[in-house]
């Protein structure tokens, strides 16, 4: 497959407005947490849970990173005419952006 500079260029403002959307989450749920007075039971479970959705909310910012240094460097590596190198960077790309969205789909399954 032969694939141009402006392929990987095209994730740019989704992969931005991904981070943007798990760092809004992550900022949340930290809030939420640090509002909790209650020493309940209840609260405790509460705690737990968002403890949870904030360690997915990390693995998905860490996927999005790093599929967006892959979508970076395979540029780099067409614009340099490694055609291949590109090809098999930009897929791994793809594919580490899969991941986030699948911790997301889990983060949202959990939350309540």
């Amino acid at each position: 497959m032969n694939i141009t500079l402006t392929t990987p260029a095209m994730l740019f403002p989704a992969i931005s407005l991904l981070l943007l959307a798990y760092t809004n989450r992550f900022v949340t749920l930290a809030s939420i947490i640090r509002n909790f007075v209650d020493n309940s039971d209840s609260t405790h479970k509460q705690i737990a849970n968002l403890r949870k959705r904030i360690q997915l909310i990390k693995r998905m910012q860490e996927a999005g990173v790093a599929s967006f240094f892959l979508c970076v460097l395979s540029m780099l590596a067409i614009y340099l005419n490694y055609q291949v190198a590109g090809s098999w960077i930009f897929g791994l790309s793809l594919i580490l952006l899969l991941w986030s969205l699948w911790l997301s789909v889990a983060e949202i399954r959990i939350s309540v």
